[in-house]
């Protein structure tokens, strides 16, 4: 009758072990879902099944040899649950929230799979170890990995190069990087290879392992702006900080290079042929490298030539002199045209225009460079032979063109009577051909004829009053006129006084 109870309690303790092992195990699987977001599947609802069928098999007291495979088929099952809680805490929390570094599903497969292969490895190894096949299989598994390493070791060192990548962080997408001689921006980090493309559209595919066993030039890193150089060489007999100055003001002003940090020029070596300046300028998006080097080579050409700086060949050279294709004598006798039909020089007689205009200057500034700039010193005024130019004037912080000169146009002639800041930009539009004529040259004229400068005040008086809006098409005023009067005697004062007369 005692015996008889005992089964009977053991069965009733091993359902209860059976049932409660489930449902707590089932609870805590719930727990972790809904709490802490951990992805559990059906692997793990076996798993507690298993759980709960090996605990009360112990309960009961079974000793069958079967019990090993029951404990073995658990501890496998068990996987699923740590791989769970890998992918939560490890790839979801640790990497995608805290890191900010997204990790491919693939990758997730492959940690999975390789904790799944070391827990089979450590139940074939010491729960089966006295059995003959299960040592000769793993001898055979042992050999196919070994295949499998050799043949995917590459596939393995660009997936631990991805893994090195998203952690570090040496460069993100959108980054330029130069890879070897070649600039290319980064399109895409997948868990394999890294996609660049390069100002050519050319795509290129570098496995991970080999951008991280080389040095990474980012140029994008911390920020956009960094510095590029281009090296030129000018003849010996220039001075040189007379070249200096030139290269700076011809990078300064080429399009997409950046006002701060500013452009530096340094003398880097005396050659055979040419001393050779390297100039550092800095941009921002590298996508526009091209254009910008084009600007910046462009300027350097056109401010070399106005300044007679030349870029000397690497050969010995024989010169020949050539009638030029358009003498000087037309130039002058086109400018000089052009200046007896501007108002402010018809107090000069021909032999004065002349002489202004043998002493003047001529100059060639290519598309795209300014000829003037608002804002800056200026005692000289031009004379456009040849292009296109437009006016442009800042407003609100913003750049607004307000006109266009063309062949035969006349500008910044208030900088050259009064010594005013540019009150404009003029911007090459095409190639122009310009003469510049400058405040000495100006000042011998009017030494020769004081009597112009009357007639020049009043000139510079009715144009100040047009700007302002004074001077209106209806008859003027007694106030209108005696406005004029001020500002002709003023005007006067400053002419005298800037041209020392």
């Amino acid at each position: 009758m005692f015996n008889a109870v005992t089964e009977a309690e053991r069965d009733a303790i091993t359902v209860i072990v059976f049932v409660g092992t489930f449902f707590i195990a089932v609870g805590i699987g719930r727990f972790l879902k809904q709490r802490a977001g951990v992805r559990l599947g059906l692997f793990f609802r076996l798993f507690c099944l298993i759980l709960a069928f090996y605990a009360a098999i112990a309960v009961y007291g079974v000793h069958a040899p079967w019990r090993n495979h029951v404990g073995a088929a658990l501890i496998l099952l068990s996987t699923a649950v740590v791989v769970a809680l890998v992918n939560r805490y490890v790839w979801d929390f640790y990497f995608e929230k805290k890191r900010h570094t997204p990790i491919p599903h693939f990758l997730r497969e492959v940690a999975g799979g390789i904790i799944f292969l070391i827990v089979l490895l450590f139940v074939l190894s010491y729960g089966y170890h006295a059995e003959t096949q299960l040592k000769g299989l793993l001898a055979g598994s042992g050999v196919v990995a070994i295949i499998v390493g050799f043949a995917g070791q590459n596939l393995y060192a660009g997936i631990i190069g991805g893994i090195s990548i998203q952690i570090n962080k040496p460069y993100k997408v959108g980054d330029w990087l130069q890879v070897g001689e070649r600039f290319a921006e980064v399109m895409e980090i997948n868990w394999r290879s890294t996609r660049l493309r390069t100002n050519d559209n050319i795509y290129l595919d570098i496995p991970n392992n080999e951008m991280v066993s080389h040095a990474i030039v980012n140029l994008h890193y911390p920020t956009e702006v960094h510095a590029m150089r281009i090296r030129v060489g000018v003849e010996y007999k220039n001075p040189p900080n007379l070249v200096k100055d030139a290269l700076f003001h011809a990078t300064s002003t080429a399009d997409g290079v950046l006002a701060q940090p500013k452009a530096k020029v340094f003398l880097v070596d005396f050659a055979d042929f040419a001393v050779i300046y390297e100039i550092k300028y800095y941009m921002g998006n590298h996508s526009r490298i091209n254009e910008i080097n084009d600007a910046v080579r462009t300027n350097v050409w056109y401010e070399l030539k106005r300044r007679g700086i030349t870029i000397p060949f690497p050969i010995r050279t024989l010169h020949v002199a050539r009638k030029p294709a358009r003498p000087a004598q037309d130039d002058h006798a086109e400018a000089l045209s052009i200046l007896r039909g501007e108002p402010l020089f018809e107090c000069l007689s021909d032999e004065q225009l002349t002489h202004l205009v043998t002493q003047a200057r001529l100059n060639v500034f290519g598309r795209g460079e300014p000829v003037i700039e608002e804002g800056s010193p200026g005692d000289s005024m031009f004379v456009l032979l040849r292009g296109e130019a437009n006016v442009l004037v800042s407003k609100n912080g913003s750049t607004i063109q307000v006109a266009t000169l063309n062949s035969g146009d006349c500008f910044g002639e208030m900088s050259l009577l009064t010594g005013e800041p540019r009150s404009a930009t003029v911007r090459a539009d095409a190639d122009c051909y310009v003469m510049e004529i400058g405040k000495p040259t100006m000042a011998e004229v009017l030494h020769n004829a004081p009597e112009c400068l009357v007639h020049l005040s009043e000139l510079l008086a009715q144009r100040k009053m047009e700007t302002e809006g004074i001077l209106k098409e209806a008859t003027r005023t007694g106030e209108q006129v005696l406005k004029q009067r001020q500002y002709t005697a003023t005007f006067l004062t400053r002419l005298r006084t800037f041209f020392q007369l």
